[in-house]
């Protein structure tokens, strides 16, 4: 088995720590495009798995705690079959925990996936593959298990925050990156920008299509910082980096406030969709 990068390591023990954590921050919020709107982001791409009575292989790359898998095994169609993989074990627990056991979950990384050739149906990921290291190798294992004509459908970033306090975020993030964060790449940068995926898409794949998803949330200050302390930057801070950004972000998001303390952001998201050549 290739050696865990460095950022994969991390990735784990963040997993282990924080068991859950996207399904969490993302679940609960609706999102929407130009092309509609859903209760959630997951939701997105269980609308791409289609209510047939034939048979169907669905699988979940990086499925974390199942949630995505749960939605799909919710819709009781017979002949639906679930499988998730993920390489941390604690989310695969948590999703044993919650699915039926007629889903199907296996250890694994994207790199090198312990499934058959021409099996899938169709293959969904939420918020991972961006994270991926060797990605023309995890686009090569996803061509691989797709059946010839099988759907490819992934959600990942595409603004970090929506409106403007993104831009204040990373002014006052900007000099805590420089100066306290100890450097970890995650991913491949072509899966940020649309040129890159129809590069990383461009051997084994047709009819490449782009949303732009956004999920719109408007908390108080507080509740924002919250959820800023689950992503993966702020966590690799130190405890008084963690505290001084906390005070900088506080201070400089105040005029941002609306009549009643909200603030109008959320999480800016892209939906990139192909066909298995």
């Amino acid at each position: 088995m290739t050696p865990l990068t460095a950022a994969e390591t991390y990735l784990l023990d963040f997993h282990q720590r924080q068991v859950g954590v996207t399904s969490a921050a993302f679940a609960h919020l609706p999102a929407s495009s130009a092309a509609g709107r859903w209760a959630s982001s997951y939701e997105v791409l269980t609308s791409l798995v289609p209510a047939v009575d034939t048979p169907i292989t669905v699988l979940d790359l990086a499925c974390g705690d199942g949630h995505l898998l749960g939605l799909l095994a919710a819709r009781r169609q017979p002949d639906l079959q679930l499988l998730g993989v993920d390489m941390s074990e604690a989310e695969l627990a948590a999703a044993r925990a919650a699915l039926p056991a007629s889903v199907r979950l296996l250890p694994g990384r994207g790199q090198a996936l312990d499934v058959p050739d021409a099996s899938i149906d169709c293959l969904v990921s939420h918020m991972a593959l961006m994270l991926m290291d060797d990605m023309e190798q995890v686009m090569r294992e996803i061509r691989r298990v797709l059946r010839p004509g099988g759907q490819f459908g992934t959600i990942v970033g595409r603004t970090f925050l929506l409106g403007e306090v993104n831009d204040v975020f990373m002014r006052v993030f900007k000099p805590f990156a420089s100066d306290a964060l100890p450097p970890l790449r995650f991913g491949d940068r072509r899966a940020g920008s649309e040129a890159g995926w129809r590069e990383l898409l461009d051997a084994g794949f047709a009819d490449v299509e782009f949303d732009d998803i956004d999920v719109p949330c408007s908390p108080a200050p507080d509740e924002l910082w919250a959820a800023l302390l689950d992503t993966y930057d702020i966590d690799r801070l130190d405890d008084d980096a963690r505290q001084r950004l906390r005070g900088a972000f506080l201070d400089a998001v105040t005029p941002l406030q609306a009549g009643d303390g909200t603030i109008a952001t959320g999480w800016g998201l892209r939906l990139v969709r192909a066909r298995a050549a």
